[in-house]
Formats: C-alpha cells, sequence, structure tokens
C-alpha cells in the first residue's frame, strides 16, 4: 500500500524538477494522472455539432437565485456561511463579462451529493452543492454557499484533499469549457495533495488560493472570500485539462 510517505517522496522528487504554471499531465504523485493523457490521436471538432450532443446544465435560464447555494432547499445547511467573488479577466486585465459559471463542492462535511462519494460523513439535506451565475458587464461573479470540508480518496493510504470549490467557465461552446479549483488560505494539507502539488511553481499554485476579505462578511451572516480568474497571460489561472477529484 503506497502511503502518505511514499507520496511526500515523490512530490519532493518533483519540485526538483523545472516545473511550468500548469498541472503536469504526467505527475507520479497523483496515481490517475495517467488517465489524462490522450490514447487515441487528436480529432478536429465542429463547435455547433458538438452542441447537439452535448449535457445541458440545467433547463431554463440562469437565475439570480442560482448562485445562492444556501436557499435552494427547505432548511438552513449546517456549516460556515461565506461569500465568494472574484472578476473573470482576460491576459490584459479587461472583464470578460457575461460568461457562464458553475461551481460545484462537497458539504461542510466534506461530502458531495453524488451516489460515487461513499465517504462516510453526513449528507446534509439542505445543501446540493452546485451553483452557476453570469459575470455582469464588469466581469464580476458572485456566490453565497458553505464552506466545504475536506475529504478523503484513494490517491493512497490516508489521502486527503484539502477543501475546494471546483469552477466552470464556458466561452461562446461547450468546446470552450475551462475548469480549475479554488482552494482557501492556511490550509495545512496543501503540502499533502498530489492535485495541488501538481502544479510544482510555487507562484503559480498560488494563484489557486482565495484570499480573506473582511470587506465581504455581513455581521452576524457571513465570512468572505476573493479569487480572481485569469484566462490568459503570465497570471494565468492553473487549469484542468479535464475534471479532477
Amino acid at each position: 500500500m503506497i502511503t502518505q510517505a511514499d507520496i511526500d517522496q515523490e512530490i519532493a522528487a518533483a519540485a526538483r524538477q523545472p516545473g511550468g504554471p500548469q498541472p503536469r499531465i504526467d505527475y507520479p504523485p497523483y496515481r490517475s494522472s495517467i488517465l489524462r493523457h490522450p490514447h487515441q490521436p487528436l480529432q478536429l471538432i465542429d463547435p455547433e455539432s458538438v452542441e447537439l450532443w452535448a449535457p445541458a446544465f440545467g433547463h431554463r435560464d440562469v437565475a439570480d437565485d442560482e448562485a445562492d447555494l444556501t436557499i435552494q432547499h427547505a432548511g438552513t445547511p449546517l456549516g460556515e456561511r461565506m461569500v465568494v467573488t472574484g472578476r473573470v479577466l482576460d491576459g490584459d486585465g479587461r472583464p470578460v463579462a457575461h460568461q457562464l459559471v458553475e461551481v460545484w463542492q462537497a458539504n461542510a462535511a466534506g461530502r458531495y451529493r453524488h451516489q460515487r462519494d461513499q465517504h462516510p460523513a453526513p449528507h446534509d439535506p439542505n445543501f446540493t452543492g452546485v451553483g452557476r451565475c453570469i459575470t455582469d458587464a464588469d466581469g464580476t461573479y458572485r456566490f453565497q454557499t458553505i464552506k466545504p470540508g475536506p475529504y478523503p480518496w484513494r490517491n493512497h493510504l490516508n489521502a486527503w484533499r484539502p477543501a475546494h470549490i471546483h469552477f466552470s467557465i464556458f466561452g461562446t461552446d461547450f468546446t470552450q469549457r475551462l475548469v480549475t479549483q479554488m482552494y482557501f488560505p492556511g490550509d495545512p494539507l496543501f503540502a499533502y495533495d498530489p492535485i495541488y502539488q501538481s502544479i510544482t511553481d510555487p507562484k503559480s499554485r498560488d494563484l489557486l488560493v482565495a484570499q480573506y476579505d473582511h470587506d465581504l462578511t455581513t455581521p452576524e451572516w457571513n465570512t468572505g472570500y476573493r479569487w480572481d480568474i485569469v484566462l490568459t497571460g503570465s497570471h494565468r489561472t492553473p487549469l484542468e485539462t479535464e475534471d479532477n477529484a
């Protein structure tokens, strides 16, 4: 059985090699990274034909209340209520307006509302953990949600993921979908997580960590975090080639 100590040694060895600003496709400490390798020649895809068969993310236009993950059920979800907001920008700092932003996450106990998640933590009947919004003219998105908990995964013995929120951003069609993860400052699990560490450049990793912003808090109601997403350029947010855990 591969232990955390084994993974720590592999992470340290990978860190001594030259690293880029994006996650490594082939990263030995992240055991399933081989599944992200293409096994067949790449094929050109017509965006319009893809959209005839692509999944539908909702069956209606995006409503304002879909950005509040805390009001989707009859009761109040458990956990730290918080606001997460920021701007979607291009490499020159210009806002990317009217873009679909989707989020999904675990609940406060670190469990997803998904049949494949068999982590023995409680479900929250008042929290589904998915939301979406459209960026405004200034490129701003804003969600109200619950801070997710860390959770175990099966990369190795006693493997735990840091608390995070998945973000998906669409351009003009489904083939322009970009996926990334937002983390929280000061998480003690950063050093042990192969997915986070697969970005071997420390400055690029830091771009995935939100900043606590006290100006976003509401007295006796919510804390606040700010996190911008940069699509191109030297400060580009690290993105996944496919959805990860």
